[in-house]
């Protein structure tokens, strides 16, 4: 994850700083209950600016997430629920979907986890 540099980031109420500058985030959970207001320490600011946005919203737009990484994250995950739910399938129906559908799942399934073990070694 990577800071975006000579960012403009809306703090929100008219207020903004330089992702490059902002080096902590403090969620503000006080009398207002969590994910509304965040304290958002920025260098060579003495005292902590109240922004309206939470400390998640204000990360996402401070950090590079490359458009592919996302896919491909989303991708991995999805091949990992499916690969959950084929572990469910018990033998009689893998045969009867064999055998009604031409779907073998027993070569999915091992495709899905040798998709996955190769992504696991390049972690």
């Amino acid at each position: 994850m990577e800071v975006k540099t000579n960012n403009i980031i809306p703090l929100g109420l008219g207020k903004f700083a330089r992702s490059d500058r902002i080096i902590a985030l403090e969620p503000i959970e006080d009398d207002r209950g969590p994910g509304r207001r965040t304290r958002v320490f920025v260098d060579q600011i003495e005292k902590p600016i109240i922004a309206s946005r939470t400390e998640n919203t204000i990360l996402a737009n401070m950090i590079e997430t490359p458009r592919e990484v996302m896919e491909a994250t989303a991708a991995m995950e999805l091949l990992q629920d499916i690969n959950d739910d084929l572990q469910n399938i018990g033998p009689m129906l893998r045969k009867s979907i064999k055998k009604e559908a031409q779907l073998d799942l027993d070569k999915i399934q091992s495709k899905i986890e040798e998709i996955l073990k190769h992504e696991i070694e390049f972690d």
